[in-house]
């Protein structure tokens, strides 16, 4: 059975820190150009300050996924706390069962308690989980683009 949780970003780090790069191999784009290089100092001061969640899914003990999220007062809306989706992932065996599902309905839920009135989430359009968004009853917003602009 997997179960979701709010724990430490800090104190998890370690148990994290393996799943990224099977993440990053999955989802990341321009990989010949962009190494992964977290800034987990950023991470962590955002966590202390109380702008950060971190909600792992667990299956007897180990992190098989996670969501993590910034939340602040928006920066057009100052009294609408918000929540921006860094990122979110569920590892390929894990996923299906509607383990995704369980995850936001988790995060909706933890997010409420904190006083987060609106949150903004996004899907890669090369690996999209609109589909969940959708089942969720999100609104789509936006869509973003990307240009490499380096040499």
């Amino acid at each position: 059975m997997i179960t979701a949780h709010v724990e430490s970003f800090e104190q998890n780090l370690e148990y994290l820190k393996p799943l990224l790069p099977i993440h990053y191999k999955e989802l990341a784009l321009d990989q010949d150009k962009v190494p992964l290089s977290p800034q987990f100092d950023k991470y962590v001061a955002a966590e202390q300050r109380g702008e950060l969640i971190f909600v792992t899914l667990r299956k007897v003990g180990q992190m098989v996924g996670y969501f993590i999220g910034f939340i602040a007062p928006g920066l057009h809306y100052s009294t609408c706390l918000t929540c921006n989706m860094d990122i979110f992932y569920v590892l390929p065996d894990h996923r299906g069962n509607g383990t995704g599902f369980q995850l936001f309905k988790f995060v909706e839920q933890q997010l409420k308690k904190r006083g987060v009135q609106r949150m903004f989430v996004g899907s890669k359009m090369h690996k999209d989980a609109s589909w969940l968004f959708e089942k969720l009853n999100y609104t789509p917003v936006e869509t973003y683009y990307s240009a490499w602009l380096g040499d």
